[in-house]
């Protein structure tokens, strides 16, 4: 057989005889064992139905081989640009030029670990026809046709260029973790495929949320094929028996300080006895061991190779590549059994091999969003239950395993189905910018899996014009063009250029690298870091190292395109220091944290300009230190937040110049006028955002004086002035009247005289805007100038200040609150006092009858009544008999509504 049988073409599925391989990928080889081999042929049916520009969805469980299989039969599909794939044209499509897939993974490890994977099993060197690009690195060629990238990497070639020319596939793998990258990808290749329709889209999820994307990648190509959703291609599940087992600690897994310590030991402890029991039983297998961050996985890393003889890995993003290669490897030939810490790294896009036994935490980091305090940050939370079946699943994929939960089945089953998407959570400004300069401000018009919350969006907005990078329309400027051509958040990239004009470009790079970067700074101490980054021996150095060329090199090329009109920062009057040009920088990205320590409350409380107030961790060397540019603020408990429910998480220091200088933007003077304590006072203020500067009593003008009462006023009512005794009276009197009678009778509800303080209280407000103390004013005066008239000479008519009861006393009304709209006005009477009246007086023109408390001669309280007539014919009766022997000397007729009434004690006759 050759290459011409049969008409010249092998199936893209097919095993190939070496003679026709020229150009396309062995499948049947690089697919030996793997189990979505058995789904090639329904993908590559699916995709020929669909022709140039097909669509697909895969749902695979981690393990089965979609990441290593898809995107050769993408490329043998595209190689001939037929439906199978022609091999006789040297590897070149019918266009004759090489077919270019892209693999997205989302995290630089797995890119490189699934690149190196299909290398080898290609049998060709990386970089020639499988290759890889991350964050300052990158492994391809001339001959490429398989190139694995993150998708930040992705996202920034589609801004220079939109149309993706010269890449026939796209295939977005891990879409389920609903990274906030990766959904911005699959909108906008959506909208790359109503305007290429040959471009080839695949999503790839490894759980069973696949019909969703199928229907959201259907629905927007339906201008191209027609509609409906996407086909979407099943495998099934790779694992081998599973034995999952629980073992919950005896003490909680999150304390105030976060994760407890006593359960990273029990964590590390159950992982070091049963890989222990698992080799004494005679299984030579290796275990991964989940935990949610860096800080636990060196602290459970340390505890286990102390305790257990296997070799003991971390894997995380601040490791270094050449020791996350090593982690992910495979065991050398004879090589000891290895305990793997991981974070969600290698949760589902990444292959352990020799791994059998798994120990979970149950935890994880996802970033939160605290709009009040404008913090962003990770908090620790459960995984989900989604991300616990594929934790679980990375110890049955090479034979039977087992899973060891170090919690217990009532938090597995509290915990929630799936991650919650980043878009719902994170700081949004990065994104923003990228929709901008996409031409889709917002996300309006883009098929996103979710929309972006609106108040995080117009936040995200708010910050992106402050900077200069979008317009009023909300477009990208020609400015924020250049920063998003800087990998990193917008803020960091504008302080980039900013500060280079300043610090230089070298030193403006390093703080870019380093806040941008994953170390974590010891105490807090950003300076501290540069300082061991720098001496090449961190682990970290050298990816940081390429991250400072790369940033000088953007930051000399770029800065040409900001002008000094639009640059946001301004050099202090003196030249800044080498100790505080990294501190400076940062306060450049980040002038809403520029923090100033409180007096009084010890050296590690802090102010930001934001408002939010923020403790240093114990023990920092930044504590004392009276300014700080801070990079990373968030909600946190215990000694380090020393009780402000906030933590510094790295920051450089400042002086009072150069932290003026960075957030010259929120730096204000004003007077701040304030009436309290029944005066109005006055002090001229300089601040920068919160933190106030210097503070200066001045005498305020009558305007200022007029608009601190106001202010007050409106805050905490009328009461700041005071109701004395008349003029709540005469307001009580008044609320009865314009409830009953309405018409001219005013309002005198807070919010109505609020709103009328001009007509009747303008002289006292100007007395007092003038310096006079409210102990001067009572509102009964001002109150009466909203009586009516002449209407208003009727006011002791229709509600009395007093009753005359027939005894000829006269007794107090109390009327009812003037936010009262039912209450009655009473009369608390002597019982003896009311003989002689048959019927109950009645207030407001015969509107509203008297409510008479009545009273034993030892003023007890005897009934309740508005009807007087209906009491004299009924009660009386039972409460004379009750009292006539009680109060023998005062009298208790029998007909008490024509006896005489009386306001004294008789004798007895």
């Amino acid at each position: 057989m050759n290459c011409r049988d049969n008409g010249g073409v092998t199936s893209a599925t097919a095993p190939l005889d070496p003679a026709c391989s020229k150009g396309l990928f062995d499948l049947g080889a690089i697919g030996a064992g793997l189990t979505f081999a058995e789904s090639l042929g329904a993908l590559a049916t699916a995709l020929q139905a669909g022709g140039a520009g097909a669509s697909a969805v895969v749902q695979a469980p981690p393990g089965t081989g979609k990441t290593t299989l898809v995107p050769p039969l993408l490329a043998n599909i595209a190689n001939g640009n037929t439906a199978n794939g022609n091999t006789a044209n040297g590897g070149r499509d019918g266009r004759g030029r090489r077919p270019r897939i892209v693999v997205t993974q989302p995290r630089r490890v797995a890119a490189r670990a699934a690149a190196r994977r299909l290398a080898a099993l290609d049998g060709t060197l990386l970089g020639d026809r499988v290759g890889y690009t991350v964050r300052g690195e990158r492994q391809t060629g001339p001959g490429t046709l398989i190139e694995f990238v993150t998708p930040g990497i992705l996202l920034r070639r589609l801004l220079a260029e939109p149309g993706l020319e010269g890449i026939d596939a796209v295939i977005l793998d891990e879409v389920h973790e609903r990274g906030l990258e990766t959904d911005l990808l699959l909108g906008m290749l959506i909208e790359v495929r109503e305007l290429r329709g040959d471009l080839t889209l695949v999503a790839m999820s490894a759980t069973l949320d696949a019909p969703r994307f199928a229907a959201l990648i259907g629905e927007a190509a339906a201008g191209n094929d027609g509609g409906g959703p996407a086909p979407v291609v099943d495998c099934p599940s790779a694992l081998f028996p599973l034995e999952v087992e629980w073992a919950p600690a005896s003490v909680p897994r999150l304390d105030e300080r976060g994760v407890a310590r006593a359960f990273l030991d029990h964590v590390a402890d159950t992982a070091a006895a049963e890989h222990a029991a698992a080799l004494a039983a005679g299984r030579d297998i290796d275990a991964l061991v989940f935990v949610p961050g860096a800080w636990e996985v060196s602290y459970i890393a340390a505890r286990l190779r102390g305790r257990s003889g296997a070799e003991v890995l971390e894997l995380h993003g601040q490791a270094g590549p050449a020791e996350q290669d090593r982690a992910v490897s495979g065991r050398e030939p004879g090589g000891a059994a290895r305990i793997i810490v991981s974070t969600a790294l290698a949760e589902s896009s990444l292959t352990v091999p020799g791994v059998r036994l798994v120990v979970d935490s149950g935890l994880s980091r996802e970033p939160r969003r605290d709009a009040g305090r404008g913090m962003s940050g990770l908090v620790t939370v459960s995984c989900s239950r989604a991300s616990a079946e594929q934790r679980a699943g990375r110890a049955a994929r090479q034979g039977p395993g087992t899973v060891i939960r170090c919690y217990d089945q009532r938090a597995f089953g509290a915990a929630p189905a799936h991650q919650s998407p980043e878009i719902a959570a994170a700081d949004l400004t990065g994104a923003a910018l990228l929709l901008a300069c996409w031409g889709a401000p917002g996300g309006r018009g883009l098929a996103l899996p979710d929309a972006p919350p609106q108040a995080a969006m117009d936040e995200a907005v708010e910050v992106l014009r402050e900077l200069g990078a979008v317009a009023p329309d909300g477009h990208a400027t020609e400015l924020g063009k250049i920063l998003a051509r800087v990998p990193t958040d917008p803020r960091l990239a504008r302080a980039l250029l900013d500060g280079a004009a300043t610090v230089g470009h070298r030193t403006a790079a390093e703080a870019v690298a380093l806040v941008s970067g994953d170390q974590r700074a010891p105490g807090a101490d950003l300076t501290r870091l540069v300082a061991a980054l720098r001496t090449g021996r961190d682990p970290g150095s050298r990816r940081w190292a390429e991250d400072v060329r790369r940033m000088e090199s953007i930051a000399r090329q770029e800065s040409s395109g900001v002008g000094p009109q639009k640059s946001s920062g301004v050099a202090p009057a003196g030249a800044v220091s080498a100790a505080e040009a990294i501190g400076f920088v940062v306060a450049l990205a980040f002038p809403d944290r520029v923090a100033r320590r409180v007096p009084g409350e010890g050296p590690a409380q802090y102010l930001l300009t934001s408002g939010t107030r923020a403790g240093l961790p114990a023990g920092s060397p930044l504590s004392g230190h009276d300014w700080l540019g801070v990079a990373e603020v968030s909600r946190a408990q215990g000694r380090d937040a020393a009780g402000t429910g906030a933590v510094i998480r790295s920051a450089a220091p400042l002086t009072a110049d150069t932290a003026e200088a960075a957030a010259r933007n929120l730096l204000s003077e004003t007077l701040q006028a304030r009436f309290s304590h029944g005066r109005v006072s006055a002090r001229r203020e300089r601040r920068l955002g919160a933190i106030v500067l210097s503070s200066t009593p001045v005498r305020p003008s009558a305007e200022e004086g007029r608009a601190a009462v106001a202010r007050a006023l409106a805050s905490e009512g009328l009461a700041t002035i005071g109701w004395s005794t008349a003029a709540d009276g005469l307001r009580r009197r008044l609320a009865l009247l314009h409830r009953e009678l309405g018409g001219s009778w005013p309002d005198v509800s807070e919010p109505a005289l609020l709103a009328r303080l001009d007509e009747w209280l303008a002289p006292e407000l100007a007395a007092l805007a003038g310096g006079a103390s409210t102990g001067g004013i009572d509102l009964a005066g001002p109150l009466s100038r909203l009586l009516p008239w002449p209407e208003a000479a009727r006011l002791g008519e229709l509600v009395p200040e007093a009753l005359a009861v027939p005894s000829g006393s006269r007794i107090r009304i109390d009327y009812p609150d003037a936010g009262d709209t039912t209450g009655r006005p009473v009369v608390a009477v002597k019982l003896q006092e009311c003989f002689g009246w048959a019927e109950t007086p009645r207030l407001a023109d015969g509107r509203v009858p008297v409510l008479f408390h009545l009273l034993s001669p030892a003023r007890r309280p005897l009934a309740v009544t508005d009807d007087l007539a209906s009491f004299w014919s009924g009660p009386y009766a039972q409460v004379r008999a009750e009292m006539r022997g009680r109060y023998p000397r005062h009298p208790w007729p029998e007909d008490p509504w024509t006896a005489p009434a009386t306001a004294r004690t008789k004798p007895r006759s």
